[in-house]
């Protein structure tokens, strides 16, 4: 039996992984094989440059992932890349399915991330991390897209703070809508309107994005008139939302209504104790590696904390073993 079986990698995987492992809890982590269409390592290794994890000054996402399974493996975790087909949170032990072989353990801590919604447009895939992007925060920065002309798509007070964040590096932003109406807060509304350097684009949807090795502009029609025309552009944000990898736990644990797992207030427990949740799979708000990893960190020592403190009787024998 495991003490803690980890689901998922990316940074809020790895740091519990590391966190466990030095506290001798012999942590299993299933880091996914292409699981939600992404590598194992999440949504980080679709980025390419990193410029604001504390203390790499210039790293690829793929290089800083692969720096954190190299970390949890020399203190001490297990990796398997599999992908976990379901659990059974029911009772004690809790169960893990992957591959068709049954895993029990004393803990799990779930890092199965989000994945952010995208459009599929034509040039979408040859263009991705070529000036097209889900998240301004992580990528606005950088200097490729410094001094262009942007394009976010999206209604929602996401797609206009992701707009405005984009107006500190951008010559201008098109705010993309595909109704005439935006569906933001009327404070956010506010905020885009008065923005000289955003310029709402109504009752339009993307239909292509254009470039050969970057972003060089989109095709776009106006719903109204059915009228087409390519806008020239040097980057493209997706600001439509984001999906929690939560399917397969098929509604064994508590979630909110557009189905992040729920956590208690300034903790990563769940509802069920002994299951800890961590990362963009609880995290709506900032999604940002730094606040996955700090709340890997949490996961792990609340794991341990449950199989000293708070594990059945029947279980809890030597924290260490199995």
């Amino acid at each position: 039996m495991e003490n803690v079986i980890i689901i998922g990698s990316g940074p809020s995987g790895h740091t519990a992984a590391i966190y466990a492992a030095r506290a001798k809890l012999n942590p299993l982590m299933f880091e996914g094989m292409f699981a939600a269409g992404v590598a194992a390592g999440g949504q980080l290794t679709t980025t390419t440059e990193i410029e604001n994890y504390p203390g790499i000054m210039e790293i690829t996402g793929p290089a800083l992932m692969e720096k954190m399974r190299e970390q949890s493996l020399r203190c001490g975790a297990r990796i398997l890349t599999e992908t976990v087909e379901k659990v059974d949170l029911s009772k004690r032990p809790f169960k893990v399915w992957s591959q068709g072989i049954e895993y029990e353990t004393k803990t799990i801590i779930v890092c199965t991330g989000a994945t952010a919604k995208r459009m599929n447009l034509p040039g979408e895939d040859r263009l991705w991390q070529r000036g097209v992007s889900a998240c301004a925060v992580c990528d606005g920065a950088l200097p490729f897209f410094r001094n262009k002309v942007l394009a976010v798509v999206g209604g929602g007070d996401s797609a206009v703070e992701e707009a405005t964040y984009l107006t500190k590096f951008a010559s201008k932003v098109l705010l993309v809508v595909r109704r005439d109406v935006l569906r933001a807060s009327k404070v956010m509304q506010e905020r885009a309107k008065n923005n000289p350097k955003i310029e709402i684009l109504f009752n339009t949807i993307p239909l292509e994005i254009l470039g050969d090795k970057s972003v060089s502009g989109i095709k776009v029609k106006d719903v109204l008139t059915n009228s087409e025309k390519d806008v020239p552009v040097g980057g493209l944000f997706y600001a439509i939302g984001h999906q929690p990898n939560t399917q397969f736990l098929e509604g064994q644990l508590e979630l909110d209504e557009t189905g992040y797992i729920k956590t208690k207030l300034g903790t990563t427990k769940t509802s069920l104790p002994g299951v800890f949740a961590a990362g963009d799979v609880q995290d709506k708000v900032y999604r940002q590696a730094i606040t996955s990893a700090g709340t890997g960190c949490m996961a792990a020592l609340e794991a341990e904390h449950f199989l000293t403190d708070e594990c059945p009787p029947s279980l809890r024998s030597d924290k260490r073993g199995g």
